[in-house]
């Protein structure tokens, strides 16, 4: 009878985990959490005194942006959120299409209570942007991260943020801040590559690649252009 009850009950977790793992994984389509992406950039960027510095931003190589991050609810917890990234193009004539990317990590327990965060990455440095191109690493093991400063002239915040390959924010509820990513893990979305591109495309096809931008990621693009232009081409 207790066999049966366990049983039942192991049935019902599993049950309910995969429920909670069906709606992070589902949901709305890439063309939609691109735009999203757009108007995160620009909602933060809005707010100069409590958003990104703009001089990180225009030192970055690649920005990761992950709009609505979710934390299971229930039975199975960690993080999970479906995003982009882009990266300058070496000729420093612009920011590349948009390939897309999962996140996911944290603790498994009981978390009653779901909840979502936009949360944007920017990487600082070529080997950053080597290892976001990989099929798959963990931030602060294979890439070193700390929680990026905000406001106009908190980029000076601290050597170690300023060396950091990765620096993390988040947005909840308003409030916006540095977060520590330590334990997450980046791997490329396929699915959301071959959805907005109509074939199948890695990462690095369409970020080093001459990838055409869908029409779902011009106010993305156009905000980083506009608040991060283009560089002079590097002379050899």
């Amino acid at each position: 009878m207790k066999l049966k009850r366990f049983t039942r009950f192991g049935i019902a977790c599993l049950s309910v985990g995969a429920l909670s793992a069906g709606l992070l994984y589902g949901g709305e389509s890439a063309a939609k959490r691109l735009k999203t992406a757009g108007v995160v950039l620009t909602e933060i960027m809005w707010t100069p005194d409590k958003g990104i510095p703009q001089e990180l931003l225009e030192s970055s190589e690649c920005i990761v942006i992950v709009p609505g991050m979710k934390k299971a609810a229930f039975i199975v917890g960690g993080n999970y959120g479906r995003g982009f990234m882009l990266c300058r193009h070496a000729s420093g004539s612009g920011w590349s299409a948009p390939a897309g990317v999962k996140v996911e990590g944290g603790s498994i327990g009981f978390q009653i209570v779901g909840s979502e965060t936009d949360v944007v990455m920017l990487v600082m440095n070529k080997r950053g942007a080597e290892k976001l191109l990989s099929s798959k690493f963990t931030l602060g093991a294979d890439a070193s991260v700390a929680a990026g400063p905000v406001g106009r002239t908190s980029s000076a915040d601290t050597d170690a943020k300023l060396h950091a390959e990765i620096l993390s924010y988040s947005r909840s509820r308003g409030a916006f801040a540095g977060i520590s990513l330590d334990g997450a893990t980046l791997r490329p979305d396929e699915d959301s590559n071959a959805e907005l591109y109509g074939r199948k495309l890695t990462n690095e096809q369409i970020v080093i690649g001459k990838i055409k931008s869908p029409a779902s990621g011009s106010k993305l693009t156009a905000q980083l252009n506009r608040y991060s232009p283009r560089r002079e081409a590097k002379k050899d």
